[in-house]
């Protein structure tokens, strides 16, 4: 185990990208209540998509206890994160059930989280690579 401190903006990170773990879990656990509960003319969809929630929350609580360990792969599997954050933040700002109050919080979530990720402190400490052993 390491004894070495981790920079500050780290720990900013690991907040930032607990929280979206913390939205995506309980969308998840909603579409989950919803698809049990609800009657709907398209349960397989809502069962599709209640998984694709779930193995989203997966992803990321992976991404998180990666970050606190300072593992490199989790740029990467962040970085694709973000992207999709950006484009359902985008698509709730459009259409006719435009939804701009969690729309733009997606959205610059996902950019701060993606500046986050390229800080001289970050890339230090996740680029060291270390034994599996």
């Amino acid at each position: 185990m390491s004894t070495t401190r981790r920079p500050a903006i780290l720990w900013a990170l690991l907040v930032l990208l607990s929280l979206e773990l913390l939205g995506v879990g309980a969308l998840a656990v909603t579409l989950l209540i919803e698809t049990l509960t609800a009657p709907t003319a398209t349960f397989g969809a809502g069962i599709a998509l209640t998984i694709v929630a779930f193995i989203a929350a997966a992803w990321l609580a992976a991404v998180v206890v990666g970050t606190a360990r300072g593992q490199a792969w989790i740029r990467a599997a962040a970085i694709v994160w973000q992207v999709l954050q950006v484009a359902v933040g985008v698509g709730a700002l459009q259409g006719q059930v435009a939804q701009p109050g969690w729309g733009w919080p997606l959205i610059i979530l996902a950019v701060v989280v993606f500046l986050l990720l390229f800080t001289k402190p970050v890339v230090a400490t996740t680029s060291a690579r270390r034994d599996a052993s």
